[in-house]
């Protein structure tokens, strides 16, 4: 069979009806024939015309003493014909080639000296994230840490997150994740928690927590970088992802295990947990929209809590709050209070 290289001529490349292939093939048949011709030096033209392809290939030539007869073409001769057009070709390729590596050369230089990397990857979009997502869990191997802001999450994303967990635990994957306090008052948290209870399963719960944050294995991370989550950053520098390990695992140490019973029981002074958490947030100067996301509550929620603070101290004023709050020593007592919510 003969054909051309990258769609190159050979005569043409079209089928004659009266022919079942392409003239830059050779057929079962027009093999035969140019062997017999080969073999007995000429062909009638009579036999040949059974397999046209051999003259549209100039693999015969008439007689010059005969001109009902036909003689074949050397079969070097012919091979040489054909592959000339096919080394210029790939001689040209080869010309081409090496001026587009002239061309792109300086950049290439350019490139190996720049800090950037695909080592992060700016993900927009829903689906895209959770394409990332899929993938990085279903290569995590070791452990998973995972970051989750709000105690309240859609019946939807918690379908997705049961989909893609299960299969690690099946696997052996330890999976750790850290919840605000208020996860604990969620039905739909607990239900999704108690249907991934195992023994390399850990929740644990804090006052509050930055941002949503996951890592697998030590190799790949993800980051919002939109307060509404259609943006993320999937990470995969080894010395960002080092960072995030650590800071995960300051809060981690700083955390009450979900199993623990409600962190929220009122103090001595009437004060909850939660208006303890609110007033360090208040003296450091956050607003209420801030302070409710840092804690994972609605906003309405949030100043209900305030206004209880504020009877709780008998202030009159949001200014005068954050000097009672000071004054009234809540916030030293929360700092010889450990994570488990014990006295020293």
């Amino acid at each position: 069979m003969f054909r051309t290289l990258g769609g190159g001529d050979l005569g043409t490349n079209q089928t004659k009806a009266t022919h079942p292939h392409a003239v830059t093939e050779l057929c079962r048949e027009g093999s035969r024939l140019y062997a017999n011709a080969i073999r007995a030096g000429r062909i009638s033209r009579a036999d040949a015309e059974t397999a046209p392809c051999l003259e549209e290939l100039s693999l015969l030539h008439p007689d010059p003493d005969d001109p009902s007869w036909l003689r074949p073409v050397p079969p070097a001769v012919a091979l040489a014909q054909r592959l000339s057009p096919l080394e210029h070709e790939i001689t040209e390729r080869r010309r081409l080639s090496i001026e587009l590596s002239d061309v792109f050369a300086p950049f290439m230089a350019l490139s190996t000296q720049a800090t950037t990397s695909d080592s992060i990857t700016v993900l927009e979009g829903s689906d895209r994230i959770n394409a990332a997502l899929n993938l990085a869990t279903a290569q995590c191997q070791t452990e998973m840490l995972t970051v989750q802001p709000s105690g309240h999450r859609p019946e939807r994303s918690l379908i997705q997150g049961l989909e893609r967990d299960r299969p690690l635990i099946e696997r052996g994957v330890r999976i750790r994740t850290l919840y605000p306090h208020t996860a604990r008052y969620s039905p739909e948290r607990l239900a999704y928690v108690d249907q991934l209870s195992d023994g390399k399963v850990e929740y644990r719960t804090i006052d509050g927590v930055v941002e949503r944050l996951i890592i697998c294995d030590e190799t790949t991370a993800f980051i919002p970088i939109r307060d509404d989550q259609k943006v993320a950053l999937e990470l995969r520098h080894r010395g960002l992802i080092g960072y995030l390990i650590k800071v995960f695992e300051f809060m981690w140490d700083r955390a009450v295990p979900l199993s623990a019973g409600a962190p929220y029981e009122t103090a001595p002074d009437g004060i909850t947990e939660i208006q303890h958490s609110i007033a360090k947030l208040l003296v450091e100067g956050h607003v209420d929209e801030a302070i409710a996301r840092r804690l994972g509550m609605n906003v309405r929620t949030c100043r209900a809590h305030i206004a209880k603070l504020a009877t709780a101290l008998g202030s009159g004023s949001r200014a005068q709050l954050g000097y009672l709050i000071a004054q009234s020593g809540i916030l030293q007592q929360d700092q010889s209070t450990p994570a488990g919510g014990r006295p020293e």
